[in-house]
């Protein structure tokens, strides 16, 4: 076996080694923060493929383009009811949640 090979370590190996494992806190803190990451990018990939700007998305939600660009962006919280309004009345989707346990 060579060099390479045996420093290869998976993600979720990676993950326990620097951050901890699952259900410590700086993990959770990770896997949050991931969370809203991938809401911020599912957000602004939607909105590309429907050919929206931020601003035209904004003003069919009601809101501002500074607003859909911190979301997109990771930069603040979404609420669930507004990101249910930015899915239906911006973009025209439906917004699928689930609970794994």
């Amino acid at each position: 076996m060579n060099m390479k090979a045996k420093s290869k370590i998976t993600l979720e190996e990676f993950k326990d080694k620097h951050y901890g494992i699952k259900g410590t806190e700086s993990r959770d803190a990770l896997e949050n923060g991931y969370e809203n990451f991938k809401l911020g990018a599912l957000l602004h990939e939607a909105r590309l493929e429907k050919g929206m700007t931020q601003a035209e998305l904004a003003e069919k939600v009601g809101t501002t383009k500074s607003y859909i660009s911190k979301i997109e962006n990771n930069v603040k919280e979404v609420r669930l009811s507004t990101l249910q309004k930015i899915v239906q009345l911006g973009l025209g989707g439906q917004l699928d949640l689930s609970i794994k346990l």
